[in-house]
């Protein structure tokens, strides 16, 4: 550099310089030997150092301690000048310092809030430049001025290297020009805010970790904030360059690939899942390096505020999760490796684990999987004859793999750029602009590639700029001072830039020479570059180097290694890339590659990075070139990245690299110091005495210049300059005249200082003389009292040592004589123990041996009484065994009396029933009666009310009747001849009952006459028929309970006879029995009591017609007592409650225990309908048994939704018993709701009576239909069910339908996945290209490939042989089997039709020979419920039978729509016709006459899609379940009920067999 260097006539004895340190870089001292051309420096650290004269720098002793704040006001301006400057201030926290108008920032590595406050933007508001201290908001304030005023687009460039702070630096100029421009808040987020949010998802695409940065941007930025007319920002736009598209492939240690790789492997569980991902270390692209976390850096939280900030620049969830789709595609793509194939030059994938990356990648990246492979192992070349099909080699496939990365990144990366930009908002009407430039600084490495010659090509070609800026800048200031300046020559670095991008001739042009030259290496690449720049002063060959160079920029020499110079420069996008994602059916991949021109699409064209790069480096200095410029120089302090801490080394390289010292070199080409006359003058005033005071300042400058013999100097109007070491010159001369007079003053001193010290020093000689020789006479004294002293001490000495030698010697003596007779002792001792413990271990000996003896006689004594005794209890457990078979023969025989019983009890029911009819014949009579009696009069009616009353006590007397019969236990004989008797006094009183109603018919005709005189007394007969009624009712409440009761006690009657109770035990039972019927006749007796209130009278009554057709009395009774309910009912009812309660919840577990079936029936299904028709809980208006049943049914289904066997189970037992349901029970829901809501109409005794006769024949039905329980037929009687049954039968119909479709979509989850494999072969046979040999393996491999379709023929005769083992109904097996293979046919259909790699010839012929598999397995199947389902698959049998087809050129559109596809439609054959693709013979599909007809047929036809649609509804119906059971009938009369259920008296009416 031309700097201020040292000179003899500058540099003298005490001068202080700078000197050059291996460890400070610059180290100041001073001169204290100079010999010839070389000075000995004293350094500040107090070492020596030996260096020339020419090597070391003037010091400025007078500058500030605190630096100036610019820096072309110190007194020298060269390189330790500046770097100590620097260093002062950084040490003050100034961290802003001025070159002219570059503003050079160093990055203090902490917060400094008071510096960005808006009160500090306040204070750079409209300050000129240089009146404060240096800051960034002044470059802007600036910049923003000249713009308004001027009104010229300004640029702020921002340089430095990585973690010097430039990202920092931008944010706070936009916020300045935010400040100054700034939108209002009612327009939203401002321009600036909205570029700030977009850096968080630029970094984490954009940046990496490099070894002098954790967060290095590696790309360039421009971002333009547009302003309008008014000063105000209208809009923004970020421009970017060269991406380092190589990191993605290959990273160096300890360096990171991009952040966003790392950030999708630590995303949430869920997003890795999706993605496939996981820990970073298993991916080639990202574990080339050892480093994969940045401290103080969570990649799992970066990743969601990335995705923040994604939604806040307007990037929706569907593009976001398309974003990182493709990133996770890339990381898989890199696991993809090669190895060599069976051909010459040629690739596969190595193994599984390659084939399972491809298929990730290409599910991913929605592409298809096969043409992703040929892609990567193959190269389609486009000659005139024909495409050629080239393979690739191992390596090469790599390469291409690669290439492939680095293209989807890099259109990934412009299209967030875009997507920002798109989403910040550009104004094309915007008056001018301020361009903040955020780029790369200059980089140099041990190992440096094509990416830094790019980036130093950037740097170089900023740097011209910025020379010439600055030379811009002297020059303008030499035009303002007025002084001639015409020969001030410019250093400039065109002719690095001309061997870098000259063309022809330049680096890049042979580099992209050599690119489009197959075989060119990088060794023919370099000896091109050292043949053709061998005589360049700025390119050198470095020793013993084969492929590196080395380039002289202006920051210094830098060394490239070619070897990958190639690689990197190529960016042209294969063809068959560039298809493969264009035909992507994601619409965000296929966007990233838009459909090439019909040129470009023939062949890949070549495209070279560096030419690229060059045209985007041109635009962007056009675009700087149109600006004016600011700069700012960014520097980093030190490498550690803490605060405080200032590397000279590290920040002397940076200003080397950004070009600051390149500035100082300008300068100093012209005249560097720069001074004002008062300025000069109070410094060298010294030199010119003879100047007058007062007099022209400009005339004392010039006058001491020339006394001094300066030549070159220019006086300006206001400043004087000064050539390059002119001011040395000066100062060296004013050091001169100030050393003599500092020489004249120290020696006056000096002899002043002399003369005092020598009269001090005799003075204090005599003092000390005499003090000394006191002091030798002190020491002779003490040395002599000294020497008596030490006689008196031996001599006492050595008496002491003699009588401690004595009395050493005696007690060692003593010592010795203890010792041996011890020892003495204790041996005598121990021969004593010894005797002792030998008599101690023969006494035990002999008493063990003496105790094994006995313990072995014990053993063989004890042995023969055990077998003594198993041979007695053998004996005596066969005499129990004939005693256990006389009991079972004893138990037979009851268990016939049983049945016996139960035959007669059934046959005393049925004669009960026989008497119930005819009572229900009269009561019939008896209401044509009651219609005829509408025109009757008052004593008509109070008649009628007498004989209804005596009609009512008939009717409670017969309903009583029965029970009493029914709960009768039948032990004996004498038991039916009771009930015989009893049945007898029922017929008296039916005999008795019929002559009443003819005394009624007779006083009916004497009562019309006298209708008219009764009408007074009808309302207060209405009165007391109301009470009456609700005594009629509590007596048929309390009637039911005793009718429960007496169920039970016969139940238990019955229990007690087959179990041959006690005799005790009979007797119990017979008082209980006693008392039941004395209950019973006191109800009889209130039934009379009640006939006997009714007035012998005769009552009026009128009936009145209503709108409706229904017919409502008025009655006219007197007033009766009601009487009370007696409490033993009461108490017996509650206990009755209870087992209730205990028989429900037996009835319930054995529901979901007992899983047996009887003859392929459900047991628990037989048992719960018989339990509830034996219950009458069918005929009740009001149980919650039915509610408790549905529940656990329902429960044990959801817990068992997984299992199929469970679900098969629950399948049979459900369908089971709503056949039952549906076959057994009538429901009459209008007549209930009508009855229900016209009960209060129904208020005579007549009506009730023949209500209460009705419900007796439908109870004698239900009973006749049930008592056998042999079979269930439609020519039987049915039981008449209310609501709750209603809806106990839909329940169960609809968890027969929800546990059919559960059973069916499980099926459907399981051959999903398996499906998804049988659509597409794995390895397409291709007979043209493949050997003989090849040509066996694969169909090896075909073979194998057939286990998907074993395992769907698999998994359907599991579910047929669970449904089988559980006796689902055949029925509803084949309406499974239906729809499932009606399923696999639209998969596969659809498959076909979506997928045009499915529609080829040798995917024809797999899928054919799977369905051939399927079809085996129909025919091989022994149930003709999976043979039929075999006609579902006639789509996807025609379609494979279309594919397979030879010669389809000359089929007719008659012959493949009527006997080749009759079932498909002409747009499915026209879908199938037209993706069709011959991969095995090249042959051709449908004739282009065929389609054409295809094509117009399908426009005119109106279908809404070609593709088929899933059937998910329920295929049956309840009657078709009905139907199933073989014809509708189904014996329970022989099921055996289970254990759980035999031990309790409730439920041995399950054990009833009648013969049929």
């Amino acid at each position: 550099m031309n700097f201020v260097k040292g000179t003899p006539v500058n540099i003298t004895l005490g001068s202080h310089v700078w000197v050059e340190d291996p460890d400070l870089a610059w180290t100041n001292g001073e001169v204290t030997e100079i010999k010839g051309t070389n000075a000995t420096i004293l350094t500040a650290d107090e070492k020596t150092i030996v260096a020339s004269i020419s090597s070391i720098y003037p010091k400025d002793t007078e500058a500030p301690p605190a630096g100036v704040d610019d820096m072309t006001k110190l007194a020298y301006l060269h390189e330790p000048g500046v770097l100590h400057n620097l260093a002062c201030r950084f040490s003050l926290n100034e961290i802003y310092t001025y070159t002219g108008n570059i503003l050079i920032a160093v990055n203090p590595f902490q917060r400094l809030p008071h510096l960005y406050s808006v009160h500090m933007m306040e204070q750079y508001k409209g300050a000129a430049f240089g009146e404060l201290s240096p800051h960034l908001f002044a470059v802007a304030d600036t910049s923003y001025r000249a713009m308004i005023n001027e009104a010229k687009s300004q640029s702020i460039l921002v340089s430095g290297e990585s973690g010097a702070g430039k990202t920092e630096t931008t944010k706070m100029l936009m916020r300045y020009l935010a400040f100054m421009g700034g939108r209002s808040d009612t327009e939203g987020r401002s321009v600036e805010q909205q570029v700030l949010e977009s850096n968080p998802v630029l970094e984490a695409f954009g940046n990496a970790k490099t070894v002098k940065n954790n967060n290095s941007s590696r790309f360039g930025k421009f971002v333009e904030i547009q302003f309008d007319k008014r000063g105000k920002i209208s809009g923004a736009a970020i421009r970017t360059y060269l991406l380092e598209r190589s990191r993605v492939c290959q990273v160096s240690d300890p360096e990171r690939n991009y952040h966003c790789f790392y950030m999708l492997c630590a995303a949430p569980p869920e997003e890795v899942k999706k993605f496939k991902l996981g820990d970073p270390r298993t991916f080639h692209y990202l574990n080339q390096t050892n480093c994969y976390e940045v401290s103080n850096v969570d990649d799992a939280r970066e990743y969601l505020e990335t995705r923040n900030a994604m939604d806040i620049v307007g990037i929706g969830q569907e593009s976001q999760d398309a974003i990182f789709r493709v990133v996770a595609a890339i990381l898989h793509l890199g696991n993809v490796n090669f190895m060599k194939g069976e051909d010459a030059d040629s690739s596969k994938l190595r193994d599984d684990k390659s084939r399972y990356h491809l298929q990730t990648a290409a599910e991913l990246l929605m592409c298809d999987e096969k043409m992703l492979e040929d892609s990567l192992c193959k190269r389609v070349i486009v000659t005139p004859d024909g495409n050629i099909t080239k393979p690739l080699d191992p390596e090469s496939a790599a390469l291409n793999r690669d290439a492939l990365a680095k293209t989807v990144y890099s259109r990934l990366f412009d299209w967030i750029v875009d997507k920002i930009n798109s989403s910040i908002g550009q104004d094309p009407n915007a008056t001018s602009l301020i361009g903040v430039l955020d780029i790369y600084g200059f980089e140099s490495f041990k190992i440096n590639s094509f990416e830094q010659l790019c980036i130093n090509l950037t740097n170089e070609k900023l740097q011209q700029h910025f020379n010439q800026h600055v030379f811009k800048m002297e020059q303008e200031e030499y035009t303002r001072e007025e002084i001639d300046w015409s020969y001030v020559e410019f250093v400039d670095n065109q002719d690095v830039l001309d061997l870098i991008e000259k063309k022809p001739g330049g680096i890049i042009a042979l580099l992209d020479e050599a690119c489009m030259f197959p075989k060119s290496t990088h060794e023919t690449f370099a000896q091109k570059m050292y043949q053709t720049y061998k005589g360049h002063k700025r390119f050198s060959k470095p020793k013993l180097a084969r492929t590196a160079f080395t380039v002289n920029h202006y920051a210094g020499d830098v060394t490239y290694s070619a070897e990958f110079f190639l690689d990197k420069n190529k960016d042209y996008v294969v063809a068959e890339h560039q298809a493969l994602l264009d035909a992507s059916k994601c619409s965000f991949v296929a966007n990233l590659f838009p459909p090439l021109a019909e040129d470009a699409s023939k062949q890949s064209k070549f495209s070279s990075i560096g030419t690229r790069f060059k045209q985007q480096l041109q635009a962007l200095m056009e675009t700087l070139n149109t600006t004016e410029p600011h700069y700012i120089r960014c520097v980093k302090p030190n490498t550690v990245l803490k605060p405080s801490i200032f590397e000279n080394d590290t920040v002397l390289n940076q200003l080397r690299c950004g070009g600051v010292l390149e500035a100082i070199r300008i300068s100093c080409a012209g005249y560097p110091t720069k001074r004002a006359f008062d300025e000069f003058l109070d410094r060298f005033v010294m030199l010119a005495t003879d100047v007058p005071e007062g007099s022209d300042e400009k005339a004392a400058c010039a006058s001491i210049c020339d006394k001094m013999g300066l030549k070159g100097y220019q006086i300006g109007k206001t400043k004087i300059f000064l050539r390059a070491g002119q001011m040395a010159e000066l100062d060296a001369r004013r050091t001169e005249v100030l050393a003599g007079a500092t020489r004249l003053i120290q020696r006056q001193i000096r002899t002043y200082l002399t003369r005092k010290e020598f009269l001090g020093q005799k003075k204090a000689t005599i003092f000390v003389q005499k003090l000394v020789r006191a002091q030798l006479a002190r020491k002779l004294y003490q040395n002599m009292r000294r020497e008596a002293a030490s006689i008196c001490i031996q001599k006492n000495t050595r008496a002491h040592r003699a009588r401690m030698s004595y009395t050493n010697l005696q007690a060692s003596a003593t010592v010795i004589q203890t010792g041996l007779r011890a020892m003495d002792a204790r041996n005598i001792h121990r021969h004593r123990r010894r005797t002792k413990a030998a008599i101690i271990v023969q006494r035990e000996w002999r008493r063990y041996q003496a105790h094994e003896s006995y313990n072995q006689y014990k053993k063989s004594t004890l042995a023969l009484q055990c077998l003594w005794r198993a041979k007695v209890a053998r004996k005596e457990l066969k005499k129990l065994k004939m005693a256990a078979r006389e009991t079972g023969a004893l138990k037979e025989a009851k268990d016939k009396l049983e049945k016996r019983v139960e035959e007669l009890t059934w046959r005393l029911e049925l004669e009960r029933h026989q008497k119930v009819d005819l009572e229900e014949a009269k009561a019939q009579e008896i209401a044509n009666l009651q219609n005829a009696l509408t025109e009757l009069q008052v004593k008509l009616d109070e008649a009628q009310a007498a004989i209804i009353q005596e009609k009512e006590a008939a009717k409670l007397a017969i309903e009583q009747a029965p029970p009493v019969i029914k709960e009768v236990p039948v032990v004996d004989n004498t038991q039916l001849e009771l009930l015989s008797s009893l049945n007898n006094e029922l017929e008296v009183e039916v005999e008795k009952l019929k002559g009443k109603i003819e005394e009624f018919e007779a006083v009916c005709s004497a009562l019309e006459r006298d209708n008219k005189a009764s009408l007074t007394e009808t309302e207060d007969a209405k009165a007391k028929a109301t009470q009456l009624q609700e005594v009629i009712e509590r007596l048929q409440t309390n009637q039911s309970n005793l009718e429960s009761e007496n169920q039970v006690l016969r139940q238990q009657a019955l229990t007690a006879s087959t179990s041959a109770v006690e005799p005790g035990e009979l007797n119990s039972l017979k008082d209980r029995i006693a008392i039941l019927e004395s209950e019973n006749e006191n109800l009889r007796r209130q039934t009379t009591a009640v006939d006997n209130t009714v007035p012998t009278e005769a009552v009026s009554a009128s009936a009145k017609d209503l709108e409706n057709g229904h017919q409502t009395e008025e009655i006219q009774e007197t007033k009766f007592q009601e009487p009370r309910t007696p409490v033993t009912v009461l108490a017996k009812q509650s206990s009755l409650t209870d087992r209730q309660q205990e028989s429900h919840d037996l009835l319930l577990k054995c529901l979901t225990e007992e899983r047996r079936f009887d003859n392929g029936r459900s047991v628990a299904a037989w048992i719960i309908y018989k339990t509830l028709l034996q219950w009458r809980s069918f005929e009740l208006e009001k149980t919650n048994i039915f509610d408790r049943t549905v529940h656990k049914i329902r429960s044990s289904i959801e817990k068992s939704q997984d299992d199929p066997r469970e679900l098969t189970y629950w399948l049979t037992t459900n369908s089971t018993l709503l056949y039952l349901l549906q076959s057994t029970l009538k429901f009459s829901n209008t007549n209930n709701s009508a009855s229900r809501r016209n009960r209060p109409s129904q208020t005579t005794l007549f009506g009730r009576l023949v209500q209460g006769l009705q419900s007796s024949s439908v109870g004698l039905e239900t009973s006749s239909g049930y008592s056998g329980m042999v079979g269930i037929s439609n020519d039987q009687k049915i039981v008449e069910a209310k609501y709750p049954a209603l809806l106990f039968k839909q329940h169960i119909a609809a968890y027969v339908e929800k546990t059919y479709g559960m059973i069916r979509d499980n099926l459907k989850k399981e051959i999903n996945p398996l499906l998804n494999l049988c659509i597409h072969a794995p390895r397409p046979t291709r007979a043209r290209t493949l050997r003989e040999g090849r040509h066996l393996s694969t169909t090896a491999k075909q073979q194998a490939s057939y286990v998907q379709w074993q395992n769907i023929t698999e998994k359907l005769e599991h579910t047929l042989i669970l449904m089988a083992a559980n006796h689902v109904p055949s029925m509803i097996t084949r309406k499974l089997f239906h729809q499932v293979f009606s399923y696999i046919n639209v998969q596969l259909f659809n498959s076909l039709l979506l997928r045009r790699e499915c529609c080829s010839f040798s995917n024809g012929e797999y899928l054919k020979m799977g369905l051939h598999e399927l079809e085996q397995w129909c025919l091989k199947t022994e149930d003709e419920a999976a043979r039929s389902p075999w006609d579902e698959l006639q789509h996807i049998r025609q379609a494979v039978k279309f594919l397979v087809l030879h010669q389809k050129t000359q089929k007719s559109l008659d012959e493949i729509t009527k006997e080749i596809c009759p079932v498909l439609s002409i747009p499915q054959v026209y879908r199938i016709g037209t993706m069709f693709w011959d991969d095995k013979y090249g042959t051709q599909g449908l004739s282009p006459e065929v389609i054409k007809l295809v094509a117009e047929d399908s426009v005119n036809m109106t279908y809404p899609s070609f593709l088929l649609d899933v059937d998910s509804s329920i295929p049956f119906s309840v009657e078709d379940v009905s139907q199933s059971f073989h014809g509708g009938t189904i014996s329970l009369s022989d099921v055996d009920p289970p254990p759980l259920l035999r031990q309790r008296s409730d439920f041995h009416f399950l054990f009833q067999t009648l013969p049929e």
